[in-house]
């Protein structure tokens, strides 16, 4: 019987649930997907003995803790990442932009931005990239990076920086030594030097204003996009735009793809663009 109550999700229900998320998160879930939603939400309905979708999207809009919006949100997004993803932007990263604000920026305070985070393969391959470089200048310089994601799950599993062996095997030896201690035969843990130097935070990239005080030089957000139409992605990018330094890169996933119409940026390389 419970099999039949999972699958009796109805079109409003449906409709309910995935335009709230495409509201407040910008994902959006067409009816293709209809499976999708009921097979990740079931154990939800489980574990709080609903009988329907309509009373978990009660339970989750009166919810004041905003424990069953995290809830839902986990469920509802996919998070796949591994490190060196994309790895052109890497060497891009490392051997122009690195340079451009090594020469650029006076106070020495780098400011970069991975959106759309996971869990934390792509902050730390920047900062190991970042510390590459600038351990043996003389002057000191800011290399402290932020990394942000809506989903909690993830956003705790990339602050243990923790990865399986076969996670790592795609990083230079050089980097599995200088940069992560050996746990047992299975995990590897990222050092201090950089798991110290990334600051993970929940953050909607939905919010109508971005809170943050300084601009970016350097702005990641890859592979995010492709879940929003394109109403809401244009959106985003002009707000990526107004927080980002003259001068500035941003950085996004191969799939994805920025019309001149769409945006002020200029194309630089494939998913690569900058102000």
């Amino acid at each position: 019987m419970e099999v039949d109550i999972l699958k009796s999700i109805t079109d409003k229900e449906f409709l309910l649930i995935t335009d709230f998320l495409k509201k407040n998160y910008g994902v959006r879930i067409g009816p293709e997907k209809k499976s999708l939603v009921v097979s990740r939400l079931g154990s939800l309905l489980k574990d709080k003995g609903f009988e329907r979708f309509s009373q978990l999207y009660d339970y989750v809009i009166t919810d004041k803790t905003g424990e069953a919006l995290v809830n839902l949100v986990d469920k509802l997004t996919t998070n796949h990442t591994f490190f060196m993803r994309e790895n052109d932007h890497f060497k891009f990263f490392g051997d122009v932009v690195l340079p451009w604000m090594e020469q650029y920026i006076k106070d020495r305070d780098l400011r970069v931005w991975s959106a759309g985070c996971s869990t934390g393969e792509e902050p730390y391959t920047l900062s190991m990239i970042m510390n590459d470089y600038f351990e043996s200048k003389n002057a000191q310089w800011n290399t402290k990076l932020l990394a942000t994601d809506i989903s909690t799950t993830v956003l705790n599993k990339a602050k243990t920086g923790v990865y399986l062996n076969e996670q790592m095997e795609s990083l230079p030896t050089t980097w599995k030594v200088k940069y992560f201690n050996k746990l047992n035969g299975e995990n590897y843990e990222i050092k201090s030097l950089i798991k110290d130097n990334v600051i993970f935070r929940r953050f909607n990239l939905m919010e109508n204003v971005f809170p943050f005080k300084k601009k970016f030089h350097v702005i990641f957000c890859r592979n995010v996009m492709i879940y929003f139409d394109e109403e809401t992605k244009r959106t985003l990018i002009n707000k990526f735009y107004d927080m980002t330094e003259p001068g500035g890169y941003l950085f996004i996933g191969h799939s994805e793809s920025i019309g001149r119409e769409q945006s002020r940026y200029k194309y630089i390389m494939p998913a690569v663009y900058r102000k």
